[in-house]
């Protein structure tokens, strides 16, 4: 589904840093873990954004925040002009009925003591203007038909469904309050490769279906490009590149983008061969001291001095059409650009 009208979701200038203390119970600050470090992006109706990195690159940090379940250090979350990085109370549970989270483990974020239509129905409980009571129990099953269950199994518990039916149940509780916007955290890590397919294809349906706008966070490039409009890419809580899918997914510009992109299983036995891995060397820095400068320089082959006395800004840069924080970025075919071809 095309991407429509003004954003509906803001994000700017995003921080999140965890302090750092020695001692267990008095202890003193001795510096912050740099979670999230200024992300900014807009979402639209109908538009997935998708969110790619390393572990630890600070991309379930970004859901909570999107989420309110973490405060921001600084910056600001606005969702259709409401904040909701300093909502309280009963206008934080107003704004929370416009975003709702598809979580990642399928086998743990439902209750193994309630039923299936208890799950789905819970949160009527929270939000009892939404549904009146007596119409609940038509709804669930009816939302239970929606996400390809079947509607007389909402008596059953979780244990009784495989994990990619299980994982249909969250996105039926999901939709249970008609958001706007889904935050989807890693939604098919923890699913069988043909299982995912599903799943993919269920989420894109429902987009297609409700005017859904994603949020489609995932360490997976292949899955993250399938399903995405435009696709953000984060490295040590920095975004270092952001676009439309066509460009970021087939002309990456920044360095870890494409390394990224040499990694990803090609099934042509050919192109397999003519491809060339970038292998980056050493392990990201640690959150707690970044680099000076350019975060990913530590690992990439084009740093220079400059990449250590001035960090890169996220803008659009000469020959490249869409936005990008490199000093020496190049588009995808360039001469400092050693795989994918």
């Amino acid at each position: 589904m095309a991407a429509t009208g003004e954003p509906i979701l803001e994000v700017r200038t995003l921080v999140k840093h965890f302090p750092m203390s020695q001692g267990a119970v008095f202890g003193k600050r001795i510096g912050a873990i740099r979670a999230v470090d200024g992300v900014s992006f807009d979402l639209r109706r109908g538009e997935t954004l998708g969110i790619v990195g390393e572990s630890g690159c600070g991309k379930s940090t970004l859901a909570r925040l999107l989420m309110a379940l973490e405060r921001p250090t600084s910056g600001s979350v606005w969702i259709k002009g409401r904040e909701i990085a300093r909502a309280r109370g009963a206008e934080l549970k107003q704004v929370r009925r416009n975003i709702q989270m598809v979580m990642q483990d399928p086998y743990t974020s439902l209750n193994p003591r309630m039923t299936v239509g208890d799950i789905v129905g819970e949160p009527y409980e929270i939000h009892r203007e939404v549904v009146p009571k007596g119409d609940r129990r038509r709804v669930v099953r009816e939302l239970l038909e929606v996400v390809g269950l079947n509607p007389d199994h909402a008596d059953r518990y979780p244990h009784q469904f495989s994990g990619g039916q299980r994982q249909r149940v969250g996105i039926a509780r999901v939709l249970a309050l008609r958001p706007e916007i889904i935050i989807c955290d890693e939604p098919v890590s923890a699913l069988d490769v043909s299982i995912q397919a599903q799943v993919v294809n269920l989420l894109e349906r429902l987009q297609d279906e409700f005017g859904l706008a994603y949020v489609f966070i995932a360490h997976d490039l292949s899955v993250v490009r399938h399903i995405s409009d435009r696709i953000g890419v984060m490295y040590l809580g920095k975004m270092v590149e952001l676009g439309a899918e066509s460009e970021v997914g087939h002309r990456p510009a920044h360095p870890y983008t494409q390394a990224l992109l040499s990694a990803v299983p090609v099934p042509d036995p050919e192109g397999r061969e003519r491809r060339r891995r970038i292998i980056l060397q050493g392990d990201p820095p640690s959150p707690a001291n970044p680099p000076s400068g350019c975060r990913f320089r530590t690992r990439c082959w084009k740093a220079r001095d400059v990449c250590a006395e001035r960090e890169p800004s996220l803008e659009v840069r000469p020959g490249i059409a869409h936005a990008v924080a490199c000093h020496f970025a190049e588009p995808y075919g360039g001469a400092g650009f050693p795989g994918l071809l």
